[in-house]
């Protein structure tokens, strides 16, 4: 008798381990998003073949996140290198404007000559910037707009329309439609208009 006892304790002890088992399979089930089989018992291969599965998807998972990381860093490594070289063409389109100031600083001609020879290089690199897109900002007679226009002070003057820019202390710039710099401005004040 004991070791009938014995081996339907051990029995018994093999039907809760299996249905400790399929709880804890139910149960992963549940959690990974699943439904949780009503009359199936989950087998142990299905088991193993559900944990080979998910181990499989996380591992697929941990690659495309590392891809990502890897694409990301390159497409900022190529932005970077591509700033570098528009940077390097524009300065390469300067390089022979500050060729001629040197030779300017180095020349011994009148004052008259060196004039004209900063206003050639003037001109070159007006040219170039022309060339970037890069344009003056309108000013001298222009409405005053605060958007482009900076102001210094202002001057009375009745033959100039009130609030408009009788002149320019420095240029402003614009790259295509974008302001780079404002124009430094002194605006008119007409007396007569305002008192008008």
């Amino acid at each position: 008798m004991p070791k009938k006892e014995a081996e339907l304790n051990v029995l018994e002890k093999n039907e809760g381990a299996d249905a400790a088992f399929q709880d804890e399979s139910a149960m992963e089930t549940v959690q990974e998003g699943g439904e949780a089989p009503v009359s199936e018992t989950v087998s142990r291969e299905e088991f193993d073949q559900l944990k080979a599965e998910r181990d499989q998807l996380l591992d697929r998972l941990a690659r495309l996140q590392a891809e990502f990381e890897n694409a990301r860093k390159r497409a900022e490594r190529e932005r970077v290198e591509f700033r570098e070289y528009a940077m390097g063409n524009v300065v390469e389109q300067f390089l022979p404007v500050v060729d001629n100031f040197e030779l300017a600083l180095k020349s011994t001609g009148t004052e008259e000559q060196l004039r004209s020879g900063v206003a050639l290089i003037v001109k070159q690199m007006e040219e170039i910037l022309r060339q970037l897109h890069v344009n003056p900002v309108a000013t001298v007679g222009e409405v005053f707009d605060p958007r482009q226009h900076e102001a210094l002070g202002s001057v009375e003057r009745e033959d100039m329309p009130d609030q408009h820019v009788a002149e320019e202390v420095r240029r402003g710039y614009r790259l295509r439609d974008r302001l780079l710099r404002p124009a430094l401005v002194r605006v008119v004040s007409n007396p007569k208009q305002i008192s008008e």
